[in-house]
């Protein structure tokens, strides 16, 4: 589970950058007038090959132009041991690229009259102390203005049911402290922004978190591949990439296969997220991120209007801040658990993450009409500078 990843394109839970666009094609042409950089053999090609030659690439790539695919690229082994190679129908750990998830299920609620985006806490969750509960709203949480401050998480422990990791969930976001004036901003970054929403989604439902997602967004888009996996599946379903952690001494370890090993990240040691038996990020394939992006747009899973909602730019970002942007974006706007930017000229939103041993990101740039997903399943990727140059790619036709 990765609530504390901080939610900008800095090292601790990167925001994508994006817009929504159809699905990939399984033999695409590639025809048009496209930013040479995008094509088969063109600059991102080219980099990601030397990436995957000099082992610093395994996973996935796709771009998409009108829903058709112009450049998908495998590379490594979803599992090394089982000498199973990544391909397209690889799901990969999300980590948090899979916060806006929340934020559509949200959004969901709101457009069905059952809340609001004003609903403060305490409207729908009990057990928090008061200045939580009456003053920060569900507006505030997926902005990240909530001023809350969340507990450490317990990097070690080993969950070994669906019904512990929910138990642990709701008691670790009920010890959240608000540290800084709602609608002011989150001092940091607060997983609680991500755990609170969640559990408001299951108090309004009545369901799970992971049931409700898998019904009304991942069935809605036709994400097929996609799911709230537990351990047991992780170890043992062949389309699942492992995640693989490396060590001070050079090896590699297999996170689901290794669960006494934790990383050796600073800004998340000694944690390893095989440990969670279900955690709330999920995973996906590269085809069924390219159709969730696509149903934010279109009406599949939200309203049209309400699809504006999710990606509409709400307070502006600083250069480089934990809020931050790409290193390619002009301009960076927090949107409802993602980031939008303008680059060149162009709008991109979307939403990246990290996780020991696995990457992901979705970029939707709807200016164009373009869709960008990263996938990846080791650590050592350089993903800065793949995002960057992906955005680069498609925004510049000189790049």
């Amino acid at each position: 589970m990765t609530f504390d990843s901080a939610p900008g394109i800095g090292r601790r839970g990167l925001l994508g950058l994006a817009a929504g666009v159809p699905l990939v094609s399984a033999l695409p042409t590639v025809t048009g007038n496209f930013p040479p950089a995008t094509l088969p053999g063109g600059a991102y090609d080219r980099f990601l090959a030397a990436l995957a030659a000099d082992g610093r690439f395994s996973g996935v790539a796709v771009l998409a132009h009108r829903g058709r695919t112009v450049l998908s690229r495998s590379y490594g082994m979803a599992d090394r041991e089982k000498r199973i190679r990544n391909h397209e129908g690889t799901a990969f750990s999300l980590s948090s690229a899979a916060k806006p998830f929340v934020a559509v299920a949200i959004l969901q609620l709101v457009q069905q009259g059952r809340m609001k985006l004003t609903d403060t806490v305490g409207a729908h969750l009990s057990g928090f102390p008061a200045e939580i509960a009456d003053r920060v709203t569900v507006h505030h949480m997926l902005t990240d203005t909530s001023g809350l401050v969340s507990p450490p998480q317990d990097p070690e422990r080993i969950f070994h049911s669906r019904e512990e990791v929910r138990e642990y969930h709701a008691q670790w976001a009920r010890q959240a402290t608000l540290a800084a004036e709602p609608g002011t901003g989150t001092i940091g970054h607060s997983g609680a922004n991500f755990a609170i929403p969640v559990q408001i989604v299951e108090a309004v439902t009545g369901q799970t978190y992971w049931d409700y997602v898998e019904a009304h967004i991942f069935r809605r888009a036709g994400m097929t591949g996609s799911g709230f996996f537990t351990r047991p599946q992780w170890l043992t379903d062949p389309h699942i990439a492992h995640s693989y952690m490396r060590l001070s001494d050079g090896s590699w370890v297999d996170t689901v296969r290794n669960l006494d090993r934790g990383s050796e990240d600073p800004y998340q040691p000694g944690k390893n997220p095989a440990r969670s038996f279900i955690d709330y990020d999920g995973f996906a394939t590269a085809p069924d991120l390219l159709r969730f992006t696509r149903a934010i747009y279109d009406g599949t899973v939200l309203e049209r209007p309400f699809g504006e909602v999710l990606t509409a730019a709400k307070l502006p970002h600083g250069p480089q801040s934990e809020g931050g942007r790409a290193a390619s974006a002009d301009t960076s706007f927090g949107a409802y658990m993602m980031a939008v930017a303008i680059t060149n000229g162009q709008w991109v939103h979307g939403r990246a993450g990290v996780n020991p041993g696995s990457i992901a990101s979705w970029n939707i740039y709807p200016h164009s009409d373009w869709t960008g997903v990263l996938l990846g399943n080791s650590d050592g990727i350089p993903f800065l500078e793949i995002l960057d140059l992906e955005v680069r790619s498609v925004t510049d036709r000189s790049a």
